[in-house]
């Protein structure tokens, strides 16, 4: 059947025997494991705690940028607490977590820390019930920790005002869950032939297309990705999001997985892209683990220097890359004390050397870290405050 005879992929007679052309992915396939790497070269030179500081953060990216690509705002510090105490990495004082960002954690880690373990139905069961621990989405009543029934209507993914809404996407029918998960964990769970990056832009392709539950099908599928990322790297830490990449690159994601879901059963344009978004998140990830070394250099200079907790914890939110200036209003704010006191603050940090003032004075008067190693960061004093 030609692509012209059906509207989307799993309507072809030859579904779901994928097609691509290895030989046109042989150059990002190795461009990938370059990057890869050099990655986990200079990982294993720094030592554990700081491998430990890079996979926190890297999962705590992956954590807020899986729900944000769905329109959930995850609060970050709350992710990185939940993360920290999982892994047993000390971060200094926890931030309150709700059972939500919990669920979402869950999932991730399991995926991970456990990706050489099956993917059997339980499995998939266990992390939509951890997505939606109350049953609901939003409003929405939803079965949850099972297969969709379809009682409302086809699977469809819309845009657009009620009314008018366009429709980018119809799954298969519910009747069909069964025997086509059962197909696709089948072929998850063996040792299917494919080169292992191949694997795991397949999977997320196949699992996103299927959309077996009623929500949550986007993030279970990046997290079927990433434990077969994990298989390939032979690591259950990560160091690298590629959920944070496709955040970023959003729009291009949804249109080529439109063109990928409405096209023919060759997807070599599918794995092509999601190819280059993980060499870009490997790539971003260097940057990740200059900013922790950075850190790391930052506290190893100053570790003698005595310093009361909102000192410790501002510095931190500055040294993890706080967005904006930081007046002492904003510094009152997140310490949670009065102006005064953030002054007082920041005064005994330019005495101690841990803060430099800027050349720009007077009303704007500015101050940066004193790190020659790490990035300036901008701390900016109220008018009249200095």
């Amino acid at each position: 059947m030609n692509s012209g005879d059906y509207t989307y992929i799993w309507q072809a007679d030859e579904w779901p025997n994928w097609r691509y052309d290895l030989a046109a992915l042989a150059c990002p396939l190795a461009e990938v494991s370059r990057a890869q790497g050099l990655l986990m070269g200079r990982l294993s030179d720094v030592g554990r705690p700081k491998r430990d500081q890079a996979s926190l953060s890297a999962l705590t990216e992956d954590v807020v940028k899986t729900s944000e690509i769905e329109g959930e705002q995850l609060n970050v510090e709350s992710v990185r607490s939940s993360i920290a105490r999982r892994l047993g990495v000390d971060i200094g004082a926890l931030a309150p977590v709700d059972r939500h960002v919990e669920g979402v954690v869950e999932m991730v880690l399991d995926a991970t820390a456990n990706c050489n373990a099956p993917v059997s139905r339980e499995r998939l069961f266990g992390w939509h019930a951890a997505l939606f621990p109350t049953g609901y989405s939003g409003l929405s009543k939803i079965k949850v920790g099972a297969w969709r029934d379809d009682a409302g209507g086809p699977m469809q993914v819309v845009s657009g005002p009620l009314g008018r809404q366009r429709v980018h996407f119809q799954a298969p029918p519910a009747d069909r869950l069964e025997t086509e998960m059962g197909r696709f964990l089948e072929w998850v769970n063996s040792e299917s032939g494919e080169p292992s990056l191949i694997k795991a832009g397949l999977a997320h392709l196949w699992f996103v297309t299927l959309h077996p539950f009623d929500d949550g099908n986007g993030r279970i599928a990046r997290a079927v990705g990433d434990l077969l990322l994990a298989r390939a790297d032979g690591s259950p830490q990560r160091f690298y999001s590629l959920s944070a990449q496709i955040q970023r690159e959003r729009k291009a994601y949804y249109d080529i997985l439109e063109r990928t879901q409405k096209g023919t059963l060759d997807v070599t344009d599918w794995l092509a892209w999601f190819l280059d978004a993980l060499h870009r998140a490997v790539d971003q990830a260097q940057h990740t683990l200059d900013a922790v070394l950075a850190k790391a250099r930052f506290w190893q200079r100053f570790a003698g220097t005595p310093m009361n907790e909102r000192q410790v914890k501002l510095l931190n939110r500055l040294l993890d890359g706080i967005e904006g200036k930081l007046t002492t209003g904003k510094w009152a704010a997140i310490a949670k004390c009065s102006p005064d006191t953030a002054l007082r603050d920041i005064n005994e940090l330019l005495e101690q050397g841990v803060l430099r003032k800027a050349s720009a004075g007077g009303r704007s008067t500015h101050y940066e870290l004193n790190e020659s190693s790490a990035d300036p960061v901008i701390v900016s004093a109220a008018p009249g405050a200095v």
